[in-house]
C-alpha cells in the first residue's frame, strides 16, 4: 500500500536557490536548464508547474519556488540520479510495508511466545492484534504531521531521522518479555519512524520525474509487493531457527539500509526552511495557514472521498492480521499458510502496474469508479474466506483480493490530484491517510475480540466485508458531485483582479510588439 503538492512560502529576495542540474549559469545571463529558465542575476530557476498528480508533495515543493516573470518552469531531469532515488524509494516501500503486511506470521509467533499456545489468556488474540494494528495505524496517523515536517525541513532529513527512529523501535522490541511494551516499541516508535521514512520517498520522486512518473510510481509501489512475497517465508524460517527476538534483530538490517537510502534524496527545489531563512540562514516558521492547509475540506467531493475511504477500511487490515491464524485453526499444519501472503503480494503488485496504467486513460474524477469496484471485490472476497473449506479456493480468493488491493492503492494520489489540484494535493493525501489510521487500527482488535468470544473467525470475516461495500457506495457519488462543482466554477464571473491582470498582460504584449517593430525599422535604416 502502498504510493504519496506542498505549498511553500514565497522565496524572499536573496534566498537560496535550487541547485542547478547541469552546472551554474553565467552571472547575469538567463539560461534554460531542463526546460526551465534561470533568472538573470540571482541564479534561481523558475518554479515547477506542479502538474504531477501522482506525487503528494513534489508539486507543492516545486510550485512554491520563486520564479522569474514570464519564465518557463524547470522540467525534472527524467533520470540520472533520479534512478538511484527511485531504487531507494522502492526499498523504502518494501521495507516498511513488507514488514507490516507480514504481520500475520509475527502474530502467530507472538501468540505462541506470550500465551503458551493461546490457552492461558482468554483475550490473548485481542491483546496481540493491537500490536500489529496499532503499528499499521500509526504509519497513517502520522502522515499529516510528516507532510508538515517535509514542508519545513525537506525530504532527506525527515527520511533519515525517521529510519533511525524506526530502527531504534524495532531493535528495542527484541528485548521485551511481555506483550504490553510492544505497544510502544513496535506499535508506536517503530511505526512512527516508518511513517517519517515513507512519505518523503513519494515526495522526492516528483523532483526527478514528470513524464515517466506513472512508470516510476508503479515500480516504487511494487517494492512492497516484492517484500510481501518474500518476507513471510524468510520470517517463518528465521522464527523456527532463531526465534522471534533474533528475527526482529535481523529485520533491523532492512531499517539500517533504509537509513542509508535516505541520504540519496537530494532535493532539486528549496524547502520552506531555506525559503523562510533567507540569506542569514535563520529559520522562521511560515504562516499557520501554510503549515496546516484545511482549505481542502471546503471541496465537497474531497470531503466525501476523505470520509468514504476510511469508512471502507474498517475491515481492510483484518485478513492481513488474522488470516494466518484462521488457516492454522482450519487446516492445521498440513498447509503452508505463507503461500496466501505470497498470493496477496504477487497480485497486488500486478494490480498496481495494470490499474495504474488503466487510470491514465480514465478522465477526471471518474477514476474513483476504479476504487468503487476495488472495494466491492475486496468486501466480497473477505466474506468468502469463511466459505473456503479447501485450501485451493482460499488461494483463489487471496489472488483476487490482492489484485484489487493493488488497484485501490495505486490510484489514490491521482484521484487526490483531480479533486483538489496540484497546490493542495500533499496535505490532502496527508489528511486522508491520517483519517485512514482510525479504522485500520480498530478493525483487527475487534476481529480478535470476536475470535476470543466465539472461538472462530467466521463472523469476523463476514463483518469485515461489509465496510468496503458501504464505502464503495459512498464513493459512487464523487464524480457527479465533482462535475457539478466544476460547472459552478465555470459559471462564476471573472473578478476584477483577474481582469486587471489580463489587461496588464495584454498592454505589456502590445508594448513589446511596438518596441520590436521600432528596433527593426532602425536596423533597416
Amino acid at each position: 500500500m502502498a504510493p504519496v503538492s506542498e505549498q511553500l512560502a514565497p522565496q524572499g529576495a536573496g534566498g537560496p536557490a535550487a541547485a542547478p542540474l547541469n552546472g551554474p549559469a553565467a552571472a547575469g545571463e538567463p539560461r534554460r536548464e531542463n526546460g526551465g529558465e534561470w533568472c538573470p542575476g540571482n541564479g534561481s530557476p523558475a518554479a515547477a508547474s506542479g502538474e504531477s498528480g501522482a506525487q503528494p508533495g513534489a508539486a507543492r515543493e516545486a510550485g512554491g519556488s520563486a520564479a522569474c516573470p514570464g519564465s518557463a518552469a524547470p522540467e525534472p531531469p527524467e533520470g540520472g540520479w533520479g534512478w538511484v532515488v527511485m531504487l531507494a524509494a522502492m526499498w523504502c516501500n518494501g521495507a516498511v510495508f513488507g514488514i507490516q503486511n507480514s504481520c500475520g506470521v509475527l502474530f502467530v509467533s507472538m501468540l505462541q511466545l506470550f500465551g503458551g499456545g493461546g490457552g492461558e489468556d482468554e483475550q490473548l488474540a485481542f491483546k496481540t492484534a493491537w500490536v500489529s494494528s496499532l503499528s499499521m495505524g500509526m504509519v497513517f496517523f502520522c502522515s499529516p504531521i510528516v507532510s508538515i515536517f517535509t514542508d519545513l525541513f525537506g525530504c532527506r532529513k525527515v527520511a533519515v531521522i525517521g529510519a533511525a527512529v524506526g530502527f531504534a523501535g524495532l531493535l528495542s522490541s527484541s528485548f521485551v518479555s511481555t506483550i504490553e511494551p510492544l505497544y510502544f516499541t513496535y506499535g508506536i516508535l517503530f511505526a512512527c519512524g516508518c511513517s517519517f521514512a515513507y512519505q518523503p520517498s513519494l515526495v522526492i520522486l516528483g523532483h526527478y520525474f514528470k513524464k515517466r512518473l506513472g512508470l516510476v510510481n508503479g515500480i516504487v509501489t511494487a517494492g512492497s509487493s516484492l517484500f510481501t512475497v518474500s518476507l513471510p517465508f524468510l520470517l517463518r524460517v528465521l522464527i523456527d531457527s532463531v526465534g522471534l527476538y533474533n528475527t526482529l534483530r535481523v529485520l533491523c538490517i532492512l531499517l539500517f539500509v533504509l537509513f542509508l537510502a535516505g541520504f540519496t534524496y537530494k532535493p532539486l527545489v528549496s524547502n520552506t526552511k531555506d525559503k523562510e531563512g533567507g540569506k542569514k540562514g535563520k529559520f522562521r516558521f511560515p504562516p499557520e495557514k501554510k503549515i496546516c492547509n484545511f482549505s481542502v475540506f471546503k471541496v465537497l467531493s474531497y470531503r466525501i472521498w476523505a470520509f468514504g475511504i476510511p469508512a471502507a477500511l474498517f475491515g481492510y487490515f483484518v485478513p492481513y492480521v488474522h488470516l494466518m491464524k484462521h488457516v492454522k485453526d482450519r487446516f492445521g499444519d498440513s498447509v503452508p499458510e505463507e503461500v496466501l501472503l505470497l498470493c496477496l503480494g504477487i497480485t497486488s503488485g500486478v494490480g498496481r502496474l495494470i490499474f495504474g496504467r488503466v487510470a491514465d486513460y480514465i478522465p477526471g474524477a471518474k477514476k474513483v469508479y476504479l476504487q468503487v469496484a476495488s472495494f466491492f471485490f475486496i468486501g466480497l472476497m473477505s466474506m468468502m474466506i469463511p466459505l473456503c473449506h479447501v485450501f485451493g479456493s482460499l488461494i483463489a480468493v487471496c489472488l483476487f483480493m490482492g489484485l484489487f488491493d493493488g488497484c485501490f492503492i495505486c490510484i489514490m494520489a491521482p484521484i487526490a490530484f483531480e479533486l483538489v489540484g496540484a497546490q493542495d494535493v500533499s496535505q490532502a493525501i496527508g489528511f486522508l491517510l491520517g483519517l485512514m489510521s482510525i479504522p485500520m487500527t480498530v478493525g483487527p482488535p475487534i476481529a480478535g475480540l470476536l475470535y476470543d468470544h466465539l472461538g472462530t473467525y467466521d463472523v469476523a470475516f463476514y463483518l469485515a466485508g461489509v465496510p468496503p461495500i458501504v464505502g464503495g457506495i459512498i464513493l459512487c457519488f464523487i464524480p457527479w458531485v465533482h462535475e457539478r462543482q466544476k460547472l459552478k466554477e465555470r459559471a462564476k464571473p471573472v473578478d476584477g483582479e483577474t481582469t486587471e491582470k489580463m489587461l496588464e498582460n495584454e498592454s505589456t504584449l502590445v508594448l513589446d510588439t511596438t518596441e520590436k517593430s521600432v528596433k527593426e525599422m532602425e536596423s533597416g535604416v
